[in-house]
């Protein structure tokens, strides 16, 4: 069976409420629920969260909420995967062991349905232990530099200084929208970001970061205009 598992954790602190805040009309978790639902990808889609709240219109959208997730994986700091290690063995223990397992985040209203599917065919043409969203930087990372605390520049590669921008070699970044693995891998913890992972690329403009207001301005103008 293929389990989606959508983190979303209470007591965020730079945008309060953050995972069931409005965006564009609904709480942004929805948008997250309802692309897993319509992908027809799962057996079932569940919510780990510390928080009633969150459960709540968790699901109201049509998400299962099976458990509370416990305190200790709850802090600030814990890694996205012991959240999904800990969903898949819970759900090992009460149903069946998961095949294959989707880390979709709470906050990513851009993802769409047929992303979803194109993830879980990319895992299995691939064979192997994830596929994640990525996008392209929107300028060269070799032409970046540092601002110096006396307000100077200093380039962090400067042997690039000279080089054409359609020269330089095309950089990506995590997109962070969801990561389909198999369930093995997410239960030993294996890095994501390695040869054993394979893309799935998205164009930068269904592509947006919500970490600050500023952020959550930015995306919905985005989200509108598309």
């Amino acid at each position: 069976m293929n389990l989606a598992v959508i983190p979303a954790r209470g007591g965020s602190k730079r945008i309060p409420h953050k995972n069931i805040n409005t965006f564009c009309g609904k709480p942004i978790i929805a948008w997250s629920i309802e692309a897993a639902l319509k992908s027809e990808c799962f057996d079932a889609v569940i919510v780990s969260t510390d928080c009633e709240d969150i459960a709540e219109i968790a699901r109201e959208y049509g998400a299962e909420v099976p458990f509370l997730r416990p305190a200790n994986l709850s802090g600030d700091h814990t890694e996205t995967i012991s959240v999904i290690s800990h969903a898949i063995d819970w759900w090992a223990g009460n149903f069946e062991m998961p095949e294959l397992v989707c880390c979709i985040y709470a906050t990513a209203p851009f993802i769409t349905s047929d992303d979803i599917c194109l993830g879980k065919k990319i895992l299995i043409k691939e064979d192997c232990d994830y596929a994640f969203t990525v996008t392209s930087f929107p300028f060269p990372i070799q032409r970046a530099f540092n601002i110096s605390t006396e307000s100077r520049i200093k380039m962090l590669y400067p042997k690039f200084f000279n080089t054409r921008s359609q020269d330089l070699e095309q950089a990506f970044h995590d997109a962070g929208q969801f990561y389909w693995g198999k369930a093995e891998a997410w239960m030993a913890k294996k890095k994501l970001f390695s040869n054993k992972a394979a893309p799935i690329i998205l164009p930068t403009y269904r592509v947006q970061d919500i970490d600050t207001p500023e952020d959550w301005i930015r995306a919905e103008k985005m989200f509108m205009a598309l």
